[in-house]
């Protein structure tokens, strides 16, 4: 049986194994591409806050969403949810989860801590 090629090895990438998540990173010029994989039952509250001490997501995500459903809140209590195939904008500020059973694929480009600023999103969804 063929591995599926949206979860294997990604040539030119550097991987990560973080708080249940694969990460590769690949840089290009001043932008990062990273494919992150969430896994079923993933959610940032329970398995990243406690590695990151915040009391929300701090990062952007802006990107595809490949594979799966991802879904969350921000601190003011509004919500997102992304069903793939979509492109997807989340500001800083929130919680997110992976809904259902398949594993959630996102193919995401920042600018590592200028990544908020570089894309002209809100630095933050006020509480």
């Amino acid at each position: 049986m063929q591995e599926d090629p949206l979860l294997g090895p990604v040539h030119g990438a550097t991987r990560h194994n973080f708080a249940g998540m694969k990460i590769d990173v690949g840089q290009v010029g001043n932008a990062r591409i990273k494919r992150l994989i969430y896994t079923p039952g993933g959610r940032w509250s329970t398995h990243v806050k406690p590695h990151v001490g915040t009391e929300w997501c701090e990062h952007a995500h802006v990107g595809f969403l490949a594979r799966g459903h991802f879904v969350g809140e921000y601190a003011d209590g509004s919500t997102f949810d992304y069903e793939a195939p979509a492109i997807i904008a989340v500001e800083p500020g929130h919680d997110s989860w992976v809904e259902g059973d398949d594993p959630v694929v996102l193919i995401q480009f920042d600018f590592e801590r200028g990544t908020v600023e570089q894309l002209g999103l809100r630095t933050r969804v006020p509480e």
